[in-house]
């Protein structure tokens, strides 16, 4: 898969030859074993560090070094499809690099390229660190799919005569990145360009486009495929923010074998329902942990009109995407965590429609389109974990977007060991008040749970945890204590 498309002949010498092989790669930390590209390096071996260019494209397709005995070039023979149109952009814009690899049986492996003073050819985005950035993105994302050419895949974008830009950085990209974007992404955003460089447009028209076309580029678009998982590790976190709950650890535990078993994400999301106070929000900011994925949280309880999620035409003034897309904006990829709380709230629609309707089609994983951007976005890559505590107030369609996990309320033993071993040891370090300084007996933990005894949950207890170590460190400074001890009898004094 050469960079360069040429119908003619190469005989004809004003036309470059091709004299490298791509290859496909996920790496994103190249080294001298995995290098970006390999080097001719058959007639002299290169430094470790060199400078140059690479050649414009209508020569040939190589490097340039600039060597004490004057410019020597050597051939590309392989790289990473990822880099194809960057090195040609570069190479048309004549901006010095430095490369950064070791000579091998193969030849140069260079696993390093990073900008330096500029001064010849155009005065791109590089000079603003785009090089650096594109490295950076083009290590992120996935190579790009191989496919026949056609007229619209060899349309181009040229670079405008506006100087250092957000727009020419955009134009910028898509000509070095446009080909690991997702079709429908590629054909989105040369109709976007088109609209923000227009001057048969208004003012507001261009703004909005040049703004969604920055929202957009600066999300990672990445395939669904999703590494193994350790289940020890991600026992080992469940272990470490959960208490008992064995039945819904072992749920998770199968969730994460299951991944690791298709590389891809449960066609169902995890809806956990129970109780106030139970732990359901901790759960899924667990998973996420384990998932190694960022996350969002959608707060069903303050969302009342479906624009809030799907956002606002760009016919308004004042239109912005909604809150979806602007959590893809916020992660900065398309592969995250939804946490959904509260999702038994999200019929509550004032009028404008039910907020409810719009989830169905995050959660399908099918893609969603918001009004501004205008543009469906993938979500084959989004997680949902919703939180609920009353399952009944769930439409019948939602709810079978879910594997639903039932937390139950905790046991008086349980609230006892949970309040010694977990509450009240968190509750002393964020007060910076040591165990011996503030103890609290048995009877007195056993007092603490019973006045809590009708509340489900157990956040109660660490609102009591918090009022007896204040309480403490208050009669330390002011009575000079070295210890206070709270029984049963000063437990019901406080907070009974």
């Amino acid at each position: 898969m050469p960079v360069f498309d040429f119908s003619e002949s190469t005989d004809n010498k004003n036309l470059a030859i091709c004299t490298y092989e791509t290859f496909a790669s996920n790496n994103d930390a190249p080294s001298k074993d995995a290098p970006i590209m390999v080097l001719d390096n058959k007639k002299r071996e290169w430094k470790h560090h060199s400078q140059g260019i690479f050649t414009n494209p209508v020569k040939r397709t190589s490097f340039e070094f600039n060597e004490e005995d004057g410019v020597q070039s050597a051939d590309i023979l392989r790289i990473d499809s990822r880099f194809t149109s960057l090195l040609k952009w570069l190479g048309e814009n004549h901006i010095p690099v430095r490369l950064s690899g070791a000579n091998t049986e193969e030849g140069y492996a260079v696993y390093r390229i990073r900008e330096t003073a500029f001064g010849q050819g155009k005065k791109l985005s590089a000079e603003d660190g785009f090089l650096q950035f594109m490295i950076e993105r083009l290590l992120s994302s996935n190579p790009p799919v191989e496919k026949e050419t056609d007229e619209d895949d060899e349309t181009e974008e040229e670079g405008d005569s506006m100087k250092l830009t957000s727009l020419q950085s955009i134009v910028d990209f898509m000509n070095c990145a446009g080909s690991t974007l997702p079709d429908n992404i590629r054909i989105w955003a040369r109709r976007n360009l088109a609209v923000a460089k227009s001057s048969e447009v208004s003012p507001e028209e261009r703004r909005h486009a040049q703004r969604a076309l920055s929202i957009m580029m600066n999300v990672k678009w990445k395939y669904n495929y999703f590494e193994a998982i350790d289940p020890v590790e991600a026992r080992r976190i469940l272990d470490e923010e959960l208490y008992g709950m064995e039945k819904v650890k072992q749920r998770i535990i199968e969730t994460i074998i299951q991944i690791n078993r298709t590389h891809t994400l449960p066609a169902y999301g995890i809806l956990l329902c129970g109780p106030a106070g139970t732990g359901k929000s901790q759960i899924a900011y667990a998973v996420a942990r384990i998932l190694k994925l960022p996350w969002t949280t959608l707060d069903m309880s303050s969302i009342n009109d479906p624009e809030q999620l799907t956002g606002s035409s760009r016919i308004y003034a004042n239109a912005k995407p909604g809150i979806i897309m602007e959590a893809f904006s916020m992660a900065g990829e398309s592969n995250l965590v939804f946490i959904i709380n509260e999702l038994d709230k999200a019929n509550n629609g004032k009028g404008n429609g039910n907020p409810a309707d719009v989830l169905l089609t995050l959660l399908d994983n099918l893609g969603f389109t918001d009004n501004y951007m205008e543009c469906m976005i993938p979500t084959s890559g989004v997680y949902p974990i919703a939180t609920a505590n009353d399952k009944e107030n769930i439409s019948a369609p939602i709810m079978s977007r879910f594997a639903v996990i039932d937390i139950p309320d905790y046991t008086p033993e349980e609230k006892k060991r949970i309040f010694t071993d977990f509450v009240l040891p968190k509750i002393l370090k964020r007060i910076g008040v040591s165990g011996e300084e503030c103890v609290v007996t048995e009877d007195g933990v056993e007092e603490v749970v019973r006045l809590h005894s009708g509340v489900s949950g157990v956040r109660d207890l660490e609102q009591a945890a918090e009022h007896i170590v204040a309480n403490a460190l208050y009669q330390i400074e002011a009575q000079n204590l070295k210890t206070v001890t709270f029984d049963a009898k000063m437990v019901r004094e406080l907070i009974g």
